[in-house]
């Protein structure tokens, strides 16, 4: 096997554990790494090799969620059209990633003490440069700010998700209900 081969391979592996506990830690936010190494189909001495412990494993997930909201961004091209339009299709572009910020939005390590990651920034900033534009064109209450309607867009997409996964909300019903409860509060009125 080439040197080539090896590292596609190692990332393809990295990617699945990953992906693998998201989705077991958004079912369970309580699961040990045990847990997590057998649901990945591999050794706790492998998961080891990847991730030093939870921390580690835990900052690997941050990341790859930051990665995805930024991706659901971009897809939802924020700067086009009425601003409700864009917040729609944001959270229709950012549902299949929704559990895994579930997790992360119960995880106050991750916002707390000095090692905040500067993804978080950057994704508030996009989302609240989208609510201002919003306000800014008459679409969006001005007595709610941008930083309170993109926290409550967080809030939002966390409970709708947990909401899937326990069979009290249908997933094609996520997009509609999130959507219209937070453009529902935040549309202007006359």
């Amino acid at each position: 096997m080439s040197h080539v081969s090896y590292s596609c391979l190692m990332a393809v592996d990295r990617d699945h554990v990953l992906r693998t506990a998201a989705a077991l830690l958004t079912r369970k936010s309580t699961a040990t790494l045990d847990d997590v190494a057998r649901a990945a189909g591999i050794s706790r001495a492998t998961l080891h090799r990847h991730f030093a412990g939870r921390d580690a494993l835990v900052r690997a997930l941050e990341a790859l969620g930051i990665a995805e909201c930024e991706a659901a961004l971009d897809a939802a091209r924020p700067d086009e059209g009425p601003a409700a339009d864009a917040v729609r299709r944001l959270i229709r572009e950012i549902e299949p990633s929704a559990g895994l910020l579930a997790f992360l939005y119960t995880e106050n390590q991750l916002f707390e003490g000095e090692e905040l990651n500067e993804g978080w920034a950057r994704l508030d900033g996009r989302l609240a440069a989208l609510f201002r534009r919003g306000q800014e064109r008459g679409e969006f209450r001005i007595d709610l700010t941008p930083a309170w309607l993109t926290e409550a867009l967080y809030g939002l997409l966390a409970s709708a998700a947990w909401a899937v996964a326990e069979g009290r909300v249908a997933r094609n019903d996520f997009t509609r209900m999130t959507a219209e409860l937070l453009l529902g509060g935040a549309v202007r009125r006359e």
